[in-house]
């Protein structure tokens, strides 16, 4: 196997074949990825690590459930903002520097991030890594894309799926472990991914090989502007609405309004521009159209999962933030076996549509499943249905990239690519931030009436644990404990019960996706792509 080139993979330093014209081997192949995939694992490390954590950190800092909310938001929505505009660049610009940028972005948010004072400061340095973290998320797909073909790429895409399982489930355990080690405590948290970054800024510069794009550079910043403040609005908007003010009030109605008429203006800023960030011309592909959809409702899921799991068992069940880690793992289990599994099974096939429909079933099995959760819900029905989730999962992340990647000519590769991911991180953002409000809602109305239940002495002990932020849970007295996790335990459930409808509305649009045979050929190889090819000495032909 380790000498074996798998068909329609040729990629080399330069167009896909090694120096003296030869095809790459899987090795070969292997080793030009290994800085990407530890990128990869980077930027899924610094979204996953602080999730078990966080109940701690907000604790620290005095934060309340809308800070709990807004420090996973705020990297979701400047990876979002950013998407679009670095698969832009990578059309432009060197995709390994783009890479290297990328991780140095990050590397400076985490370092700030770890020195926190108050959630202001964290909500800000979390902004700055959602960028790199965009970067990294973006370019790792769109340069596999330019080196491997699509029929392959499903092989080299179940890689990244582990990559993404390992770092997923990593995480959490190694978040948890810092945590709960005194010596240590949660700021570690954010300086761990440092060595990470560096050695893969060290690996990418000695492995990585691709061609040299010499285009007219023209970026468009004013659409990059818009679309980030159209975004970024509405979801300030969903975060506060029903605690800053009503759902129903000239305040929501002007930030909604806003946010429309900026996102008016970025769809007529893009028809316009010369180069613009985001191709409108890409969605008359129907692939493209409904596989970004999708790509939202199956982001909606995806962070949902990740985020509110580590409250779940820490508040609702009580566990440590490592053992919070630990109980999650069945999800991780069933993305990691699905995305490989799926990956070697598209490339031998070709077939990629069926993974798709089966993954939206589960996932939307799953989550439909977890809405029964409860704080005394038995353990062993919680993994299957996490389980089920994550296979979901592993089906469809990787997949719906794929589909469009095969759909576009090479010039497009960056932007189609990014395209999809924006919508998966949209997805995660809105998720997030709406999600997060209704868990924030449910919860106070649960415990209003639990605390009714038991009358007024334990509204007394209530007000004397003070405080509307997120509880210590070893610091209350039993009978109030016990309507904090029971809370807790339904308001989580309640938040899963919400997303299962957007599982399924992803099922339905995968349904109406028509499966286009892969292609044999890396887009590097594809004759759109020549003219993009700078003629230089052969020296110099790599970045």
């Amino acid at each position: 196997m380790a000498t074996t080139t798998p068909t329609g993979v040729r990629g080399d330093g330069r167009s896909g074949t090694t120096s003296d014209g030869a095809p790459m081997t899987h090795p070969q192949i292997m080793k030009a990825l290994s800085g990407l995939m530890l990128g990869m694992f980077v930027a899924i490390l610094s979204s996953t690590i602080v999730s078990n954590a966080l109940p701690q950190i907000i604790s620290d800092l005095g934060g309340t459930q809308s800070s709990y909310t807004w420090v996973v938001t705020a990297a979701l929505l400047s990876m979002t903002a950013a998407t679009p505009l670095w698969g832009k660049l990578s059309d432009l610009f060197s995709k390994k520097l783009l890479v290297q940028i990328s991780l140095v972005v990050y590397v400076l948010g985490s370092v700030v991030a770890g020195m926190s004072q108050n959630t202001g400061m964290l909500i800000a340095c979390r902004v700055v890594q959602g960028i790199g973290v965009g970067g990294l998320s973006a370019l790792a797909q769109i340069v596999m894309a330019a080196m491997i073909s699509p029929r392959e790429r499903g092989r080299y895409s179940g890689y990244l799926g582990a990559v993404f399982a390992v770092a997923t489930v990593g995480g959490p355990l190694l978040g948890g472990v810092i945590t709960d080690t005194d010596w240590l405590g949660w700021r570690w948290c954010f300086y761990v991914g440092v060595p990470f970054a560096v050695i893969a800024l060290i690996v990418l510069q000695k492995t990585l090989r691709l061609p040299v794009v010499r285009r007219d550079v023209k970026v468009d910043w004013l659409g990059a502007f818009l679309i980030s403040g159209a975004v970024s609005l509405l979801l300030i908007w969903v975060t506060q609405a029903g605690d800053s003010y009503d759902w129903i009030s000239w305040t929501t109605l002007a930030m909604t309004g806003g946010a429309v008429v900026l996102g008016l203006l970025f769809l007529l800023v893009e028809s316009r521009a010369s180069d613009p960030i985001i191709p409108l011309r890409l969605f008359r592909n129907k692939t493209i159209s409904l596989a970004s959809a999708a790509s939202l409702f199956v982001g909606i899921a995806m962070f949902s999962g990740t985020v509110f799991f580590s409250q779940y068992f820490q508040l609702a069940r009580g566990e440590s933030p490592t053992m919070s880690g630990i109980l999650t793992i069945p999800m991780i289990g069933g993305l990691f076996v699905s995305s490989t599994v799926s990956g070697q099974v598209i490339t031998k096939t070709g077939r990629w549509k069926a993974w798709l429909v089966a993954g939206g079933v589960l996932l939307t099995a799953g989550l439909g499943l977890l809405g029964s959760l409860r704080y005394d819900t038995p353990y062993w029905h919680i993994a299957i249905y996490m389980a089920l989730t994550g296979l979901g999962l592993g089906m469809m992340m990787q997949n719906l990239v794929l589909a469009t990647q095969n759909q576009v000519a090479p010039q497009d590769l960056g932007a189609a690519s990014s395209v999809v991911t924006f919508f998966r991180s949209l997805g995660g953002a809105m998720g997030v931030s709406a999600l997060g409000a209704v868990m924030a809602n449910r919860v106070t109305h649960y415990v209003t009436d639990g605390l009714t239940a038991l009358g007024p002495k334990a509204v007394a002990m209530a007000h004397g644990a003070g405080g509307g932020g997120i509880p210590d849970l070893d610091k209350l007295p039993a009978p109030l404990r016990t309507v904090i996790e029971s809370a807790y335990g339904h308001g989580v459930g309640d938040v899963f019960l919400y997303a299962a409808p957007c599982a399924l509305l992803a099922l339905l649009l995968v349904l109406f996706i028509k499966e286009v045979a892969l292609r044999s050929k890396p887009a590097a190889h594809a004759p759109a792509a020549t003219s993009a090819v700078e003629e230089v000495p052969a020296a110099a032909r790599v970045e």
